[in-house]
């Protein structure tokens, strides 16, 4: 019964957080591109909740210490940097002046001539607290797209003044009531709702870093099935930090002991996964995103191996290959015999994903269909992991599940423990349920999926267990449509019955026919 009052009050509090959100939007975004326009929304929302939970930090030492009324909020700046600073960066990984919080801000933010200074000066302070500490790298660069003094905002700085109240009040509007009470995680919530909106507006300038929350969950039940405790949990191209945080969403009562590793390349999703972390109360010593290309610079070396790694990786694109001779002796590359295609890096983040993975550890990766069947290198690398057996399970997804891309892609699960010189596939093709926009894995669909992939057992056009005999003599193809037979729905018709109901309708053709003589015939006589 809780837990279905928790559900409906979710769900009201879900579709009033998304309405306000949207009105904002509606508010603002005639004059800033939608994508771009995102990145003040996020940074504004992000900036008010490190303020509160800044503000909740300070307020509950203070009242656990007898002092009822306290709020910081209230102290002047000069209390704040002599009674609360010290020791206070080296807990929460920075420090917010009283004058410098959000609800302080927003109370004069219509009447304030040097909004957008005063925002850009304080977001470089936030930033600026943590210089010389050990959080510097994971604050530092956080409000970089939040900015404040853009054209893009106005071309007048009251233009732009007037647009940055619209979004701080706005924002102070929507009503997250207390953080613990909330039955959905607020500000999670509001952030991939805005990323998947544009996602599915912005195509594949947003669809390409987003990975629906349905698949994360997928992913992060795979992985950790079976398991009750994990060390880590590690996403080599982690975009904004969805994947990870499904871990966190999921596994609430498991323990991931050492936290959340992640690498991405693109700077605007580097920032979003960071304040991502933020947002979902992951302290800064227990995560650590690192901006690079995991290909050419991977920058968790001395962190691995991984437990637990989560992955939708940019399918088919570019890489240096084989037109870089060193790597094919890099540890990642090098086990497999051959590089990943120039054209294809696919098999490059496999492999990359595969060297970080703990002898007890499970992989589970989105890939496109095609690095299952191709030839050439793409076959070389699929020979080496089957021959290791470390492929442990394919899955099969239904189209449509992604933004920007009908397609429909696999999972491929990894391990490095296997008892079995087999793997299973599963044709989870009719697993969804289809949605406006795109189909989505309910949380049945999701249910079916983990528990043939715990069971193993061979069902009816759903799923095999298949020996590594069997993928050799098929040349090491990996495509589920191989090894798992399709239903075939189409209607079985009997000839003769069909014969009959034609001449039958032939019959009434002719009939019909006479008939429409008789009465144009009658007509006829009757002028």
């Amino acid at each position: 019964m809780e837990n279905h009052l928790k559900e409906t009050n979710g769900t009201a509090q879900r579709m009033e957080l998304h309405r306000k959100i949207w009105s904002i939007a509606d508010d603002v975004r005639g004059a800033v591109d939608g994508w771009d326009f995102k990145q003040y929304i996020l940074g504004i929302l992000f900036y008010r909740f490190i303020s509160e939970n800044m503000t909740e930090f300070f307020n509950v030492a203070e009242r656990e210490a007898g002092d009822l009324e306290f709020d910081y909020a209230k102290l002047s700046d000069e209390e704040a940097e002599q009674d609360f600073r010290p020791n206070t960066v080296e807990d929460k990984g920075f420090f917010i002046l009283p004058s410098q919080l959000f609800e302080n801000v927003v109370k004069t933010a219509r009447k304030n001539e040097n909004l957008n200074t005063d925002l850009a000066n304080i977001f470089k302070a936030i930033e600026g607290s943590s210089i010389g500490y050990a959080s510097e790298d994971d604050i530092k660069g956080l409000f970089e797209d939040v900015d404040t003094t853009s054209n893009r905002l106005g071309g007048t700085v009251a233009e732009k003044n007037s647009r940055l109240a619209d979004i701080l009040l706005g924002i102070a509007e929507i009503n997250f009531g207390k953080f613990e009470e909330n039955d959905i995680d607020a500000f999670g919530d509001a952030y991939e709702y805005l990323i998947s909106n544009y996602a599915s507006n912005a195509g594949k300038s947003g669809g390409e870093f987003f990975t629906p929350q349905t698949v994360s969950k997928l992913l992060a039940r795979l992985v950790m099935d079976g398991k009750t405790n994990i060390n880590k949990v590690y996403d080599p191209t982690c975009g904004s930090g969805s994947l990870l945080l499904q871990m966190k969403k999921q596994f609430e009562e498991h323990i991931i002991e050492e936290g959340f590793f992640g690498q991405e390349i693109n700077m605007t999703n580097f920032n979003l996964a960071r304040m991502n972390m933020f947002l979902h109360n992951v302290n800064y010593n227990n995560f650590s995103i690192k901006r690079g290309d995991t290909l050419l610079n991977p920058l968790h070396k001395d962190e691995k191996p991984f437990d637990a790694i989560v992955s939708n990786p940019p399918y088919s694109i570019k890489w240096i290959g084989d037109g870089d001779p060193t790597l094919i002796n890099d540890e990642r590359f090098a086990p497999a015999g051959k590089l990943a295609p120039k054209s294809y890096a696919d098999y490059a983040f496999i492999m990359h994903s595969l060297s970080y993975l703990s002898s007890k550890g499970r992989a589970a990766i989105v890939c496109f269909p095609g690095i299952f069947y191709r030839k050439g290198a793409e076959r070389t690398i699929r020979k080496y992991l089957v021959d290791n057996n470390f492929i442990d399970c394919v899955i099969q997804l239904p189209e449509n599940l992604f933004f920007g891309t009908s397609i429909a892609t696999c999972i491929l699960v990894m391990a490095k423990n296997k008892t079995e010189h087999k793997v299973l596939f599963i044709d989870a093709s009719k697993e969804f349920k289809k949605e406006t926009n795109n189909n989505i894995l309910e949380e049945s669909n999701i249910k079916n999926i983990v528990e043939e992939f715990r069971n193993r057992s061979d069902k009816e056009y759903f799923s095999r267990y298949v020996d590594k005999t069997e993928i050799e003599e098929n040349d090491y193809n990996l495509s589920v449509s191989t090894y798992v037979e399709k239903e075939d729905t189409r209607e079985v018709i009997d000839i003769k019955v069909l014969n009959q109901e034609i001449e039958a309708t032939v019959r009434k053709i002719e009939e019909l026919r006479a008939s429409i003589n008789e009465i144009v015939k009658e007509l006829e006589d009757e002028e």
